[in-house]
């Protein structure tokens, strides 16, 4: 909570520590909630009301594909940005940077495939 604050601050913008009530229209989850592995793998980090109140839900957790929030976004209809395409479109970025060559959107979504196969 601490450093949440402490962000907060340096951005200008509010903090708070208690659960959101209905009215944003887009979440943003980048915590580990609902990260496969973690403590609170079978967790949304939104309550039902929060999400159904939205219009975009923006997941950064990328395993599991499908995170609770994810699923309790896609029961209520609502339009979202997956952890897996942030990763993907975070590592366009980096290669960009490395090489100075953009890859294509088909690079990117092979890429992104080849990455999650088995």
């Amino acid at each position: 909570m601490r450093r949440g604050r402490a962000l907060a601050e340096q951005y200008g913008a509010r903090w708070t520590g208690a659960e959101p009530e209905p009215g944003a229209e887009l979440l943003i989850n980048a915590t580990p909630i609902g990260m496969a592995g973690g403590p609170a793998a079978d967790e949304a980090s939104f309550p039902d009301e929060v999400v159904a109140a939205a219009s975009t839900v923006f997941e950064v957790v990328a395993v599991p594909a499908t995170t609770p929030l994810l699923a309790l976004a896609a029961r209520h209809g609502k339009r979202t940005m997956t952890g897996v395409a942030v990763t993907a479109l975070q590592a366009a970025e980096q290669f960009e940077l490395y090489t100075g060559v953009r890859p294509t959107p088909d690079a990117i979504e092979r890429a992104t495939a080849f990455s999650r196969a088995g």
